[in-house]
């Protein structure tokens, strides 16, 4: 079990291609209803919360992409220690220990390209190369991570208003899939759907972001490639599951 989080390295935050226009990987972005506000929870055969330290085993991998209509072959690279975790500039773009204090955690990129930022490689140089990239860690205890997760979505919350123009996260959506392994995430939307301040309602996202917590473990995931609701959702709840 393990956990997913991704983010772009400061000051490398950029706008995601318009609904649409599929990722360059993707034959189509998979798309489904407006992001909403609710929760859903799983019956049998629900993942137990997680327990023990976290490795690259339990990230997030390729398959789950592809499962989401991405084509194109997706390479990972992983690293441990600590770094930027996906917090827009309109939140501060911090380190995640800077943020928690916490210890190291891992660091996955998923990416069509092999060129890689030479001061984090699980950062792709051109970001059309980037699929997604995860954070992950354990906490000292379930509660530490409860409280870890809901800071990091805390953090993540202003960039759900914005002025017109101007790139926006929509409604946070949340995934309980048994007691203590849930998700919440955002959709994005590019700023020439943020007419009003908002998130349009009725439009797909292109991408999001999605903060995880099961058990004792804690993550961020940070979805670059243009997927609709659908899509997200799903990769959020493998993501989860995971956890």
């Amino acid at each position: 079990m393990a956990a997913a989080a991704c983010g772009l390295a400061a000051g490398r935050f950029v706008l995601p291609p318009p609904p649409g226009s599929p990722h360059p990987a993707a034959a189509a972005p998979a798309t489904g209803g407006a992001s909403a506000h609710v929760r859903t929870t799983a019956g049998s055969g629900s993942p137990k919360p997680a327990t023990g330290p976290v490795t690259t085993a339990d990230l997030l991998g390729p398959a789950a992409f592809g499962a989401v209509g991405i084509t194109a072959p997706i390479r990972t690279r992983d690293r441990f220690g600590d770094g930027v975790y996906a917090n827009a500039a309109c939140a501060g773009e911090k380190t995640l220990g800077q943020t928690l204090g916490g210890p190291g955690a891992h660091f996955r990129g998923l990416m069509t390209g092999t060129r890689t930022d030479p001061d984090d490689p699980t950062v792709a140089v051109d970001h059309a190369d980037q699929v997604a990239r995860e954070v992950a860690a354990e906490a000292q205890n379930p509660a530490l991570a409860q409280n870890f997760a809901q800071r990091l979505l805390l953090e993540e919350v202003p960039c759900q208003d914005a002025p017109p123009g101007h790139w926006v996260y929509g409604r946070t959506t949340t995934l309980e899939l048994a007691p203590g392994v849930s998700a919440s995430w955002m959709g994005s939307y590019q700023g020439s759907l943020n007419t009003g301040g908002t998130a349009p309602e009725g439009a797909e996202p292109c991408g999001g972001i999605a903060v995880l917590r099961s058990g004792s473990h804690y993550a961020v995931l940070e979805v670059d490639a243009c997927l609709g609701a659908d899509a997200m959702s799903r990769i959020v709840r493998t993501a989860l599951s995971q956890l």
